[in-house]
């Protein structure tokens, strides 16, 4: 792992950028990590944003002409999508296949989890924060509601073991803890969901650099959202 060295161009207020960060510090510590922080919220908002943006693309376009981070670029490989980037990380560096494991029903309940958190979970989070934060919307109790049924749902998921797909950590634990730490920050509280509290609280023990790099950025998404409800 001392030979490991890749940039990835992220902003660490955004969740998937956090997961992966975190993810990199159990695998390696020779990362370079470019962070750019896209979300403003003064007078200038906009041109800030604009300003920000335009750095990213004029570097970044021929790499990922999607324009989004985090962004890896491993020796030449360029990827995108941050949970494909979290897998591809730890097949092409991992010392086994234990966070992103090859046995295929293990490895479906990985991606099963990774899939609800990309298509269900996080969205729903996303869609409730959103508006409040950067179009000045009071907060919608119906979209809260999809949120806390979503964690309803992983907490259903947990009653049966230890970590989010099965008995061992993996990477869908990274992807979820970080998911998790940006719902307490917009003001989900996860104590209603026992079993997401007591896996949450076990995740901050276990993850290398959780405190540090998760609930850093998540405690500035939440200064944000507080900003938002004034």
């Amino acid at each position: 792992m001392c030979c490991v060295a890749f940039k990835i161009v992220s902003n660490q207020t955004k969740e998937p950028d956090r997961f992966q960060q975190r993810h990199l510090r159990v695998r390696s510590n020779d990362t370079e990590t470019l962070y750019y922080n896209l979300l403003r919220y003064a007078s200038d908002v906009v041109e800030n944003i604009k300003c920000s943006v335009y750095i990213i693309a004029s570097g970044m376009f021929k790499l990922n002409p999607l324009h989004t981070i985090p962004t890896l670029n491993d020796k030449g490989f360029i990827l995108w999508e941050s949970r494909a980037i979290l897998q591809y990380l730890t097949d092409r560096y991992g010392k086994d296949d234990t966070l992103n494991p090859k046995i295929p029903k293990r490895s479906g309940m990985v991606n099963q989890i990774l899939y609800f958190d990309a298509c269900t979970l996080f969205p729903r989070i996303l869609q409730y924060f959103y508006p409040i934060v950067f179009q000045h919307q009071p907060p919608d109790p119906d979209k809260a509601e999809k949120v806390e049924e979503a964690l309803g749902h992983l907490n259903a998921f947990l009653d049966k073991h230890p970590w989010v797909a099965g008995p061992y950590m993996t990477v869908a634990d990274f992807a979820i803890a970080a998911t998790i730490a940006t719902a307490k920050a917009v003001q989900f509280d996860i104590s209603k969901h026992p079993n997401v509290e007591s896996w949450y609280n076990r995740a901050k023990k276990t993850m290398s650099g959780f405190e540090e790099i998760n609930e850093k950025g998540a405690a500035m998404m939440e200064e944000m959202f507080k900003k938002s409800l004034e």
